[in-house]
């Protein structure tokens, strides 16, 4: 039982030529294109399996502002203004609706905490609402029990994982850009180290502009190119069940459990921050980088097995360009999930809401979270190889900031003033020190 994903029919034929490639089929990279699209760029956006299939349609589907570090809230408060854009833009519908976003807690410091957070969002014109234990209980009235308080984010919301990604590139063929699903790109070419071409598995694409927006393989990429990129994953664990729970909120967050209404009516349920941490030999290359944000969540995450290695995502290896490479040999990154973690989470989704009790299991999936040392994603221009920029390491955040990521890539390939202040994802911040931490706000 995958995660659900829309199937859509993309571009046939190669192109010779392109102002820009965009590699990687995510909500990143689909976004990127699309928005170089409507530049007027001759736009081909490669995709090694199906666009969407991986992380993109794996995720909870939250688009928020809400408990952004600081960094990340501009994106996410422009991506929010540019989800609704996008449906009166090309008539297309990626399931986002401003349905709010419902936390609860009984914890005395998680609730210091948003409350602290609400009083720098108010300063930067954010509109959330801290709730007493009377206003909490009253929303969390499905979960039939009292709560010492919570917050509501009014102007926050959800779009649809398993159609969001298909239907931005279905949008960017309409505006005469071209994708290619089942097209792997095994590497770069340069001319006087400047790009000046993607070879492919059908071909090579001459251009001067490469968007790498890879996610979970940008690392492994990046490493063929002599770029280091520290980024590491962990494997999350998620379930839907089917339509018919009545009067549930719409997407609701606790620390046992939150669940997301789908488009279909069904829930999508899962525990926030649990994980398998699946060893890799890319992950001990940077694990001086990673041990601080790892030593933070110790309590939620659990050590993993083999499926990071069987997923070739985190290869030292090097490849070839005239032959297969880890990512033609594992089109989409499907690895098993951890069934422990799976009936615990519908345990305590079902005893939080009850009217899921009678509601069963439509499909089950894990996915890998791509993330860097700092939890702030990569996007800017590699300093070494002119042409080449990154847009990788969203640490689970990259779906709701998904198309303020792509707006700012096309901003940085057009020379256009940038919709946010990009000094925050410069990648080269990541190799100044192998302590990364995060800001506080």
């Amino acid at each position: 039982m995958p995660a659900p994903l829309l199937h859509i029919e993309t571009t046939p034929t190669l192109p010779e030529t392109a102002d820009a490639v965009v590699i990687g089929g995510g909500i990143v990279g689909v976004f990127s294109a699309y928005y170089l699209a409507r530049r007027g760029m001759k736009v081909a956006l490669v995709e090694k399996g199906r666009i969407g299939a991986e992380q993109s349609s794996r995720n909870w589907g939250w688009c928020r502002q809400q408990n952004r570090d600081a960094r990340e809230l501009p994106m996410a408060t422009k991506s929010l203004a540019l989800w609704d854009a996008f449906a009166e833009e090309s008539d297309e519908d990626a399931g986002f609706r401003r349905c709010g976003l419902l936390y609860l807690s009984d914890n005395d410091a998680e609730l210091a905490g948003w409350a602290r957070w609400g009083e720098f969002a108010r300063g930067v014109g954010v509109t959330t609402h801290m709730l007493d234990s009377k206003k909490a209980s009253e929303f969390g009235a499905a979960t039939g029990k009292a709560w010492k308080g919570g917050v509501f984010s009014p102007t926050d919301g959800t779009a649809d994982p398993s159609r969001a990604a298909p239907v931005v590139a279905r949008a960017i063929m309409a505006l005469g850009g071209s994708v290619h699903q089942m097209c792997a790109a095994r590497g770069l070419e340069t001319t006087g180290g400047r790009v000046s071409a993607v070879v492919t598995e059908a071909g090579i694409i001459r251009t001067e502009t490469v968007v790498m927006a890879g996610g979970a393989w940008a690392s492994s990429f990046c490493r063929q190119l002599g770029v280091r990129f520290p980024q590491a994953a962990i494997r999350s664990s998620i379930l839907s069940v089917a339509p018919g729970a009545k009067s549930l909120p719409a997407a609701l967050h606790t620390a046992a459990v939150s669940a997301t209404r789908r488009s279909d009516g069904g829930y999508t349920l899962a525990i926030s921050g649990k994980a398998r941490v699946d060893p890799t030999l890319q992950q001990l290359r940077f694990a001086r980088y990673f041990v601080p944000m790892f030593a933070r969540r110790w309590k939620s995450l659990a050590p993993g097995g083999m499926e990071g290695l069987k997923g070739g995502h985190e290869t030292l290896s090097h490849w070839r360009l005239d032959r297969p490479t880890p990512m033609e040999r594992n089109r989409i990154l499907d690895p098993r999930p951890d069934r422990k973690q799976i009936d615990l989470t519908l345990a305590r989704a079902r005893t939080l809401l009850p009217a899921l009790v009678q509601t069963p299991v439509s499909a089950v999936w894990a996915g890998y979270i791509d993330s860097t040392p700092d939890g702030v994603p990569a996007i800017g221009e590699i300093a070494a190889i002119p042409g080449l920029i990154l847009a990788a390491g969203f640490s689970g955040h990259g779906f709701g900031i998904g198309p303020g990521a792509g707006h700012l890539v096309a901003d940085l390939v057009t020379g256009a003033t940038p919709i946010v202040d990009p000094k925050p994802y410069y990648p080269d911040r990541l190799n100044r020190s192998a302590w990364g931490k995060v800001a506080d706000f």
